[in-house]
């Protein structure tokens, strides 16, 4: 049965919140900490109060990584399906003003730097923002939901203008655009391997289109994570096997191939990405919300577990069909404007 791009869209809104709420309670615990404070996550916990970042939120709450989805997101929808930079940032500061999120351990330093030079009033062309954390990518989703995967070359300018309030660096675009791509071709209905096979190339080309760092390859280091997946004998060995060998920090060149390896590993089903995610170690909530919002498009807002989705509605009171209506005006009107060239 054919799943409609609406059920897509909103399944990729659907899966950034499960898995960002999912991997809350253990974000930025190393892996053995989150074993012995945890055991096995496998439903919606609170943060601890030992956890200094997760600390804030309550049982199936989303973190900054959603928030600031939705602050682009509502920043398309704002400017009728057009990205513009300047309404972005705003969205994101305001959100980040609102949460205190300045005086949190929620942001990470790119962000903060940012987003500190936005409020003093620096335009976003004159921001450095050269930073390799995953401020871009774990946001890039709903961008995923309005572009069509037409020519590479827009997709990705597309992806730093989106990305520019706070993210410039070649590895933070080149992780945004992987995960992007992702999305897009998940919402056209493309099959999961097809998808992951394109994905190192997409990452290269935005990786070395405007060099401005040392960083290791994005293309290489997804190359690694799939194989880390492929090679590992079981579960428990692939997830100790990413976690040590591709790395699960807030940097772009570890999180990006991370959650690609754990949509590979969870066969693409977002509940299940949702608490392998959860379990890593590291920036799991981040990782999560990338996943599974992979999982998401590819399944539809069907394949997210109803009794997850009913505490995601009632915890944090939003309604995602606004988000699905628009994207969905706004991917077709891109669509029938690709058609005309």
């Amino acid at each position: 049965m054919s799943i409609s791009k609406e059920k897509r869209i909103l399944g990729a809104f659907y899966g950034q919140a499960l898995g960002d709420a999912m991997g809350m309670p253990s974000e930025l615990w190393p892996r053995t900490r989150v074993k012995a404070h945890f055991g096995w996550i496998d439903r919606f916990l609170p943060g601890p109060k030992e956890n200094n970042a997760a600390c804030y939120f309550n049982t199936a709450e989303f973190t900054d990584d959603t928030s600031m989805a939705l602050a682009l997101a509502d920043a398309i929808i704002q400017c009728e399906g057009n990205v513009e930079a300047e309404v972005v940032g705003r969205n994101i500061l305001h959100w980040a003003e609102a949460f205190d999120a300045f005086n949190k351990n929620v942001l990470g330093p790119t962000s903060k730097i940012a987003l500190n030079a936005l409020k003093n009033g620096t335009p976003i062309a004159e921001l450095e923002n050269n930073g390799l954390t995953n401020g871009a990518a774990m946001r890039v989703s709903p961008l995923g939901c309005l572009l069509p995967p037409g020519k590479l070359a827009d997709f990705i300018d597309e992806v730093e203008v989106a990305s520019s309030p706070t993210h410039k660096a070649d590895v933070a675009i080149a992780g945004a655009t992987a995960i992007a791509w992702a999305v897009s071709l998940a919402v056209e209905g493309v099959a999961w391997p097809v998808i992951r096979d394109q994905l190192p190339a997409i990452a290269r080309a935005a990786q070395e289109r405007k060099i401005t760092t040392f960083s290791a390859s994005m293309a290489a280091r997804i190359e690694l994570a799939l194989q880390v997946v492929a090679q590992a004998n079981g579960v428990e060995e692939a997830m100790e096997r990413v976690y040590q060998l591709v790395g699960t920090g807030t940097s772009t060149i570890e999180s990006v191939p991370a959650a690609l390896a754990m949509v590979e590993l969870s066969g693409t089903d977002p509940n299940r990405c949702a608490i392998l995610c959860a379990n890593l170690g590291g920036d799991t909530d981040t990782i999560g919300a990338m996943a599974v919002a992979i999982c998401g498009a590819l399944h539809g807002i069907d394949g997210i577990d109803p009794a997850l989705k009913v505490q995601l509605d009632d915890v944090n009171q939003l309604d995602f069909t606004r988000y699905s209506q628009a994207f969905l005006r706004f991917r077709q009107q891109r669509e029938a404007a690709y058609a005309q060239r």
